[in-house]
């Protein structure tokens, strides 16, 4: 993670095993999260680095809610997922038309 302001190096965040396709801050900036194309998301603690929560599903995009409450995340097949940010409990599962 680099400042913006500054450009400066902050944290390196080490969790994954393959290559990371996304990442998205949550609003307040106090959480970021990381996901795979193999399903792999995981949630940190900007200020720590610490990993908070994986979570597992195949996505190939996602963003935090406005409110950074959920985690939200889309596959190439159309399967959309809404995980709790907080607990990583899956919230919901919806298949649209995807592909």
């Amino acid at each position: 993670i680099w400042a913006a302001d500054s450009g400066a190096e902050g944290r390196t965040l080490a969790g994954h095993t393959t290559e990371v396709s996304m990442v998205a801050f949550s609003s307040d900036g106090t959480r970021v999260f990381s996901g795979t194309r193999e399903g792999v998301v995981k949630i940190w603690d900007t200020e720590t680095g610490a990993e908070v929560l994986t979570l597992m599903g195949s996505q190939t995009t996602g963003v935090f809610k406005t409110n950074g409450t959920h985690v939200v995340c889309g596959s190439d097949s159309g399967l959309v997922r809404i995980w709790s940010a907080e607990t990583g409990a899956q919230v919901c599962t919806v298949t649209t038309h995807g592909g």
